[in-house]
């Protein structure tokens, strides 16, 4: 006889472990690898050529060199960061804020080494918010933090892109709204992409900043709490030669008890050295350390020397001014590319910085992950990331469909030109 089995248990899943969904971008990775030799301008990968080996070879060798130097940076270092990269984050923050006196280090302290800006703004998410809490995002937005709302059952609310940031209109719209309909309780602050956005490219002035911060201190009444700013600020020292990008929010000193501002050392330097930053009010660095305390105690020690030495060297800085010129050289390949491949019905950005542009189609051609467009990009050979993934779901607007990012970041000239002009010949051909 046989013996009956009794049927599987189900996993004892928490809430966030059941609202969790896979996030686009591992969709996109997954659609890439299908395909080894397709052409992906989805990628938001820095440049693979022009990443330091050599020189972050010798740091190593350096640092390695003293047994007592060596001991050090293969140790636990403090949860709050190296002091040296400390110091130096302060310092570098302050020369692009146009602050001439570095002694006046105010604005940025309460500074706290991440692994990455996207640890930080997780930590600040989770310090913050509760499932069903409100967060207002620019549309689009990066859709990368997006994921990080889901995850934790928040909804969004929208402020439309304009040339120099959000629109104050709109979000002054959006906040009126939502302390009529009494969820402005709710709302715990804005997230903002505000160097050279992913996905836009746009750069938010320092007067859009100023303007938004006025909104949220006037409407902070109704919230019955205080609401904050989120600058991320991922992309800011990607500027291209000859761009001088405004001051960050932490010049306002005004506000500087509502502003929350990460940005990271990935970008600039390597991707695989998994090191950022975040700057806190008084009233939240203590939280925010607690939380990361749980998480890591402590970003990866090793990885902050190495950065530590690279700038005390000039070797960050070299790196820094090699990329800037490559992404240059890039962006102006893929901006020359679609005016000449792509018909005149569609816009595009144009960055001063950045590793990514955007682009609008007519509205009758949708670029969805499940479109005939996109599917037919496919075939064609290239990847792009479809524009609907950057906007968050906003119950008060209809999402747009009819949008792409496109990355010049990972992607050689010859792959974006050939790229450009693939998806250019499979759009005219929908447009005849």
């Amino acid at each position: 006889m046989m013996k009956r089995q009794n049927a599987p248990l189900p996993d004892a899943l928490s809430a966030i472990g059941q609202r969790t969904t896979p996030p686009p971008i591992s969709w996109l990775m997954s659609e890439a690898l299908k395909q080894p030799d397709l052409i992906s301008l989805a990628a938001g990968f820095t440049d693979n050529q022009s990443l330091p080996v050599a020189a972050t070879k010798e740091l190593t060798r350096q640092i390695l060199e003293h047994s007592q130097h060596g001991r050090q940076a293969l140790q636990y270092g403090p949860g709050v960061g190296n002091e040296r990269l400390h110091h130096h984050t302060r310092k570098i923050l302050a020369e692009l804020d146009g602050r001439l006196n570095f002694q006046d280090q105010t604005p940025y302290n309460n500074l706290l080494i991440t692994h990455g800006s996207q640890q930080f703004l997780y930590l600040i998410t989770e310090a913050l918010c509760d499932p069903g809490d409100i967060i207002i995002v620019e549309d689009p937005t990066y859709f990368v933090y997006l994921s990080i709302m889901q995850s934790h059952g928040i909804e969004a609310r929208t402020a439309p892109m304009e040339e120099d940031g959000a629109s104050i209109e709109r979000l002054e719209d959006t906040l009126e709204r939502l302390t009529r309909n009494g969820e402005i309780k709710r709302l715990k602050f804005i997230y903002s992409v505000t160097y050279f956005q992913n996905p836009t490219g746009i750069t938010t002035s320092l007067e859009k900043k100023r303007a938004v911060l006025s909104l949220l201190r006037r409407y902070e009444k109704s919230a019955g709490h205080r609401l904050y700013y989120v600058e991320d600020a991922a992309y800011r020292e990607l500027n291209f030669p000859k761009y001088n990008a405004p001051p960050s929010s932490l010049t306002l000193d005004d506000y500087r008890d509502r502003i929350v501002y990460t940005g990271t050392y990935s970008k600039p330097f390597a991707t695989g050295i998994r090191v950022g930053f975040g700057i806190l009010p008084e009233s939240l660095y203590t939280p925010v350390l607690n939380i990361k305390g749980n998480h890591d105690f402590g970003t990866a020690h090793f990885l902050q020397v190495i950065l530590a030495a690279a700038i005390e060297t000039k070797v960050y800085t070299k790196q820094l001014n090699k990329a800037r010129k490559q992404y240059a050289k890039k962006c102006q390949a893929m901006v020359d590319a679609l005016a000449t491949h792509f018909p005149e019905e569609v816009h595009f950005s144009i960055p001063d910085g950045g590793l990514c542009l955007w682009a609008t189609l007519p509205k009758y051609i949708t670029t969805g992950p499940k479109s005939q467009y996109f599917r037919a990009s496919l075939d064609a050979g290239v990847l792009y990331v479809p524009g609907a993934f950057a906007f968050a779901d906003d119950p008060t607007r209809k999402k747009p469909n009819s949008t792409m990012r496109l990355s010049f970041g990972s992607a050689s000239v010859s792959q974006i030109q050939e790229g450009i002009e693939r998806l250019g010949k499979t759009l005219k051909s929908r447009l005849r």
